[in-house]
């Protein structure tokens, strides 16, 4: 029996893991709530549902050019991911833009309108209304996949909507070669046409997919990170972003890198924010924030001398944020993070313990060299505005129309259309 306790654990946490909280909460729930016999029984088929949607119909009738359906995954606060999609969201329903959002199962709200309060009290306010499974979905101009399991549905939409992928990170890198890494890197082969987070995957998914891909690049909420002054200035503070669900970010590789600086520089001080990480050992002084507020995340940026921030698929959002925050980000290099960094704004080393540890140990003992690396990217970081990235998105949707648009209909998209007007 304690064995079964113990494997029963170990599978939580496991979900816990790949998922977060909030869902791996909603999927055991799922299971006990059908008895015991659920825990042995594993349903390939409902698990991987959304792989064999058939058909997915719209309302009747012509679309609205400027109207746009997006497919998300469900969500927890603070997701980073939704952020962005919300931001866009929002920056386009001031632009004129019509947006609608349907949330994909597996889902953790109970129903669409729990899951619009949580966006428009813990995100953004969307005039956006939210549907929850396929039913009764409004004509669009464009439909839009977002996480890779998005895409299928998108996939099975009848009609004559174009087609988008909104893609922010390379997502088969997310699994072990299998199922899920199949499966995802399937989507680029959907004809759809990408807007990306960024250069790296715009090339990427052009060159490896053949997709026709629009770049558009990142922003900084400069009302929340800014410089502030520092309470102890004397004190040396590292911050890393740890976040041991999300092995892209690799929190293991990071608490080998903080420990090798805390034995040779015995006076710094550590602040690892991003997941609670109590459970883990953690053998040098650090102070560990756990999941906390963009404004009390932006305070502690502004507290550290120097950040390390690790990125093995694409580049975060915490980087830019950091500068802007007038702290100093060592970070791996890689295609997926020189599309953005570069060695005037960060310090930028080859993914290996030691070189990692030697360029935190050289901007801690070097404040000269810091304090004008981080006076470079401040600078850097203050030309970065949501406002342009979203405008790029609009950009992009230009180009999908342009594209995507069949020859005989070219006349009816002469003048760009910002406001939802019939066609």
């Amino acid at each position: 029996m304690a064995g079964l306790i113990g494997l029963r654990m170990r599978q939580v946490w496991d979900l816990t893991r790949r998922h977060g909280l909030w869902r791996a909460a909603s999927m055991v729930r799922r299971r006990l709530s059908s008895g015991p016999g659920s825990l042995k029984s594993r349903n390939v088929f409902m698990h991987y549902d959304f792989v064999r949607v058939a058909k997915v119909e719209l309302a009747s009738g012509k679309a609205l050019a400027g109207t746009l359906l997006w497919f998300i995954p469900d969500f927890n606060i603070g997701s980073g991911g939704h952020q962005t999609i919300f931001r866009t969201i929002m920056h386009l329903e001031r632009m004129g833009w019509e947006s609608n959002i349907v949330i994909v199962s597996p889902t953790n709200h109970p129903t669409a309108e729990s899951a619009r309060q949580d966006i428009c009290n813990h995100f953004f306010p969307l005039k956006a209304k939210v549907f929850m499974g396929f039913d009764g979905l409004p004509n669009s101009e464009f439909v839009i996949a977002t996480g890779w399991q998005t895409a299928y549905p998108v996939r099975a939409v009848a009609g004559d909507a174009k087609k988008l992928y909104f893609v922010q990170d390379f997502e088969p890198s997310f699994y072990p070669t299998g199922t899920e890494s199949v499966l995802a890197e399937n989507t680029y082969r959907f004809g759809f046409f990408g807007i990306t987070a960024g250069g790296w995957l715009a090339r990427r998914l052009k060159d490896e997919y053949g997709m026709l891909t629009h770049a558009i690049s990142f922003g900084v909420d400069h009302g929340c990170y800014r410089e502030r002054p520092r309470r102890e200035p004397e004190v040396k503070r590292v911050f890393f972003y740890a976040r041991p669900p999300t092995p892209r970010r690799a929190f293991e590789f990071g608490l080998l890198v903080l420990e090798a600086v805390s034995r040779r520089l015995p006076d710094t001080q550590f602040i690892l924010a991003g997941w609670d990480v109590s459970d883990y050992v953690i053998p040098f002084p650090h102070l560990s924030a756990g999941v906390v507020s963009p404004e009390e995340l932006a305070d502690v940026f502004s507290q550290c001398d120097a950040a390390l921030i690790l990125s093995l698929t694409n580049l975060s959002l915490m980087p830019l944020e950091l500068m802007a925050s007038g702290c100093a980000v060592v970070s791996n290099r890689g295609d997926c993070v020189e599309w953005l960094l570069n060695d005037e704004v960060a310090l930028l080393t080859d993914p290996t313990l030691e070189a990692l540890t030697d360029a935190l140990c050289d901007l801690l003992q070097d404040d000269q060299a810091r304090l004008a690396q981080c006076q470079r990217a401040t600078a850097f970081a203050r030309q970065q505005h949501w406002e342009a990235s979203g405008d790029a998105f609009i950009q992009g949707l230009l180009a999908a129309r342009q594209a995507l648009t069949p020859a005989n209909n070219d006349a009816v998209y002469k003048e760009p259309l910002h406001a939802a007007t019939s066609v």
